[in-house]
């Protein structure tokens, strides 16, 4: 079983979960995502997948902390994954937009679940692709984690939307678009852009146009939307430099319980392709001190985008 420790000098929680030191770099000849592999459905065309090697579980002693300086606590909470695809070798930038939606959908059904669980109070739907992110499964796929706290960085984010008179996504949201230059696609529901603020190489948020905080809201005559805007990212992603670009994908939603109204439902990638042959690592300034460093500027990697297909 994981647990938590409490890390004095940054005030957050670090998980220690020995059992993934097991996880697998996956044999060419076998998959156990794939269908016929006895551990998923022969037939399927997305499915939740309970991770074999997970951080948090819901059999784990309760997250209950307890003063200390060197506190220890359960990790109670949950880790999915969401198969994407039966596939093994489609790129998520080649699924159809339709096959989004399904994708979509075991989101937002499985969010409900969890968030409706007591003792989960974050839930991060995110996906990494790509070796050079540390993906040791190939498969297309994405993952689940519901936390018995809410970590850091999303507090952080918390902390200022809820420090702003008004809405602070829609504030970013209005600028970018009447600015223009950063937006590289859109539709009638949501805007994609590359942020005047970019941390990553060619980062870019989805934002909906619509103020709401989580998929329990996200209506279904805007789900089609959604999928038809990640279908374009992702495409232009991998057309930027004719290969598939390595990259963590994130949704960011509001708390588990609580009211935050707030908080505005959006997607960020962090690509860390910086140039066709160079990749974007973290070193020292921004792990050890949290400061970013972007060797590309926004407003030149947003035109590359937006020329890329499918052009926009």
């Amino acid at each position: 079983m994981s647990e938590l420790r409490w890390h004095p000098l940054l005030r957050e929680w670090v998980v220690v979960a020995t059992a993934r030191q097991g996880r697998p770099q996956m044999p060419k000849d076998w998959c156990p995502f794939d269908p016929g592999s006895g551990l998923v459905p022969d037939h399927y065309d997305v499915h939740l997948y309970p991770n074999d090697f997970p951080a948090f579980q819901l059999d784990s002693a309760p997250f209950d902390p307890q003063p200390g300086l060197f506190a220890t606590t359960g990790a109670r909470g949950a880790c999915d994954v969401v198969i994407y695809h039966p596939d093994h070798n489609m790129p998520p930038s080649q699924m159809p937009v339709e096959h989004w939606k399904l994708v979509i959908d075991l989101w937002s059904r499985r969010f409900s679940e969890l968030v409706a669980i007591a003792e989960i109070q974050y839930v991060s739907i995110f996906e990494n692709t790509g070796a050079a992110i540390g993906v040791t499964m190939p498969h297309p796929h994405g993952q689940i984690y519901a936390f018995p706290f809410i970590p850091p960085l999303a507090q952080r984010e918390l902390d200022a939307a809820s420090a702003s008179s008004d809405c602070l996504y829609c504030k970013i949201l209005a600028e970018e678009i009447a600015e223009g230059r950063r937006v590289i696609a859109q539709n009638s529901s949501f805007v994609a852009f590359v942020p005047f603020f970019a941390r990553f190489p060619a980062e870019v948020q989805i934002y909906s146009r619509e103020h709401f905080g989580s998929l329990n809201f996200l209506t279904p005559d805007k789900a089609p939307d959604l999928a038809s805007i990640l279908s374009v990212v992702r495409r232009k992603y991998d057309n930027l430099f004719g290969a598939p670009m390595p990259l963590i994908m994130m949704l960011k939603q509001s708390p588990a319980k609580g009211e935050h109204p707030y908080f505005h439902f959006h997607i960020e990638f962090y690509p860390i392709q910086r140039a066709a042959n160079k990749l974007k690592y973290l070193a020292g300034v921004e792990t050890g001190l949290g400061t970013f460093l972007n060797d590309t500027q926004a407003e030149e990697r947003a035109a590359a985008l937006r020329a890329a297909e499918p052009a926009s």
